[in-house]
């Protein structure tokens, strides 16, 4: 607030400079324009020989003279010396028109005085026109409007600064408020919101997008703490296992069936280590950036390729009418259809169908922005499917349903919650949906289609 003011001070002192200036240069150029006005009038009765005497001028603060080559005074207004020029003739430029200035009591004015000198006459008899004005008006004019200035200027500060003052606290004060709702906030580290004031200001869309970013961190806390809570659990149900088994084991000591519990380590080892594994994937996904410039996929071949892995119960593969290509990286592309293809081969009776085709995106498909084509890949199981209540929450994150919360069946509730963000990552969308004249489950996934005219390199 402080530089607010000095820089107000300073900004109206120039401005009382530039005014005083602006106006003292105005006034002798008006005091300038008059006499030369007077001069040209003289000059022109010398030019036709017809000077009176005395020369008729206009006020008493004006003196005229009309001198020769040698100095001599040949007319003069009434109240002018008729004896001393008022200007040496040493000074005057008989070529051109001049501005000079000359002591006050050489002419008998007051103040400062202004003389300008005008050529007349002939070659032959060459004389100058001398016309003298008094500047005491111009002085007097800037004299007060400086006073003025002097007087007005402290009262003026201090009505801007009592007004900026109390605008500036009006204007701040809600953004005190603000800070004292996110200090209060801090001090309880919890949930809470700024207060929002009334007026529909800038101060009003920052408070508003502060509560909508408390929000979000206050979801994305709550997830985390959820997240961590459900990781901490499936990681200790392994954990406590192999303590047991080798608890168990060593109690029994030669009576254990060192095969069964090293067959027990094994699996419980597997299991954990893929849980490790897809909590390491999710962390990678959450903080890292899709990746760009990645090259074309063949959507037939690597159906193919993730098919010819599981051979029981029977994957079988509906190969498309042509090579289907999509943007995208081949790593994370068969690691959604392998995650699909174990949860299908995992609840199936006893087929699972792959198959793939082209198309457009329907109303209400939530694809990437911009993709006019897309491919379109169904995983089909003949298992018990998915009731249509929970077919958006399997895909959140240590989601298993009850027919899926057995250890042996493996799985934490993680496979579906990384398809869902590689698809998101590759611009595509997923959904579930009943088996075609079956009963089952089919998943659909929408990948955006390389354009035709750009083939693949």
């Amino acid at each position: 607030m402080a530089i607010g003011v000095v820089g107000l001070t300073i900004g109206l002192a120039l401005g009382g400079v530039v005014l005083l200036g602006a106006l003292g240069f105005v006034l002798q150029r008006t005091v300038d324009t008059e006499a030369f006005r007077t001069a040209d009038a003289v000059a022109l009765l010398a030019a036709e020989d017809a000077l009176p005497d005395p020369l008729p001028v206009a006020g008493g603060q004006v003196r005229v003279q009309v001198v020769d080559g040698q100095g001599r005074i040949r007319a003069a207004s009434i109240d002018a010396d008729r004896l001393v020029p008022m200007v040496r003739p040493e000074r005057l430029n008989r070529d051109g028109r001049q501005r000079l200035e000359v002591p006050a009591e050489r002419v008998g004015l007051v103040g400062p005085v202004r003389v300008v000198a005008v050529p007349a006459g002939t070659a032959a008899d060459p004389l100058t026109v001398l016309v003298a004005r008094s500047m005491a008006d111009v002085r007097h004019s800037t004299h007060v409007v400086r006073t003025i200035l002097l007087v007005a200027f402290p009262l003026l500060v201090a009505v801007l600064a009592g007004v900026a003052w109390r605008v500036v606290g009006a204007t701040l004060r809600p953004v005190e408020a603000l800070r004292r709702g996110a200090e209060e906030i801090t001090g309880r580290a919890g949930a809470g919101r700024l207060p929002v004031p009334a007026s529909a200001d800038e101060i009003h869309r920052l408070a508003v997008t502060l509560n909508g970013m408390l929000g979000r961190l206050e979801s994305a806390r709550v997830r985390q703490r959820a997240f961590v809570s459900d990781a901490a659990h499936e990681l200790r149900s392994p954990l406590t296992n192999i303590r047991t088994e080798l608890e168990v084991a060593q109690r029994l000591a030669d009576r254990t069936d060192w095969t069964a519990v090293t067959a027990n380590l094994l699996a419980d080892t597997d299991r954990l280590s893929r849980l490790v594994d897809d909590l390491l994937l999710l962390a990678r996904l959450d903080e890292t950036p899709p990746a760009r410039g990645t090259g074309p996929v063949e959507l037939g071949a690597l159906l193919t390729e993730v098919a010819a892995r599981y051979p029981s119960p029977p994957v079988r593969v509906t190969p498309p009418a042509g090579p289907l290509w999509t943007i995208g990286t081949v790593e994370e592309l068969r690691r959604v259809l392998a995650n699909l293809v174990d949860n299908a081969v995992r609840h199936a009776h006893g087929s699972v169908v792959l198959a793939a085709s082209t198309g457009a995106p329907t109303v209400g498909s939530r694809v990437g922005p911009g993709v006019g084509a897309y491919h379109l890949v169904t995983v089909t199981d003949d298992g018990p499917g998915v009731a249509v209540a929970d077919r958006e929450r399997v895909f959140d994150r240590f989601t298993r349903l009850d027919d899926g919360r057995a250890r042996d069946d493996g799985g934490a509730g993680l496979g579906l919650a990384i398809v869902r963000e590689l698809v998101r990552r590759a611009g595509g969308s997923i959904t579930l949906t009943d088996a075609p004249e079956q009963r089952g489950l089919r998943v659909c996934l929408l990948l955006p289609a390389l354009p035709a005219e750009d083939p693949p390199r």
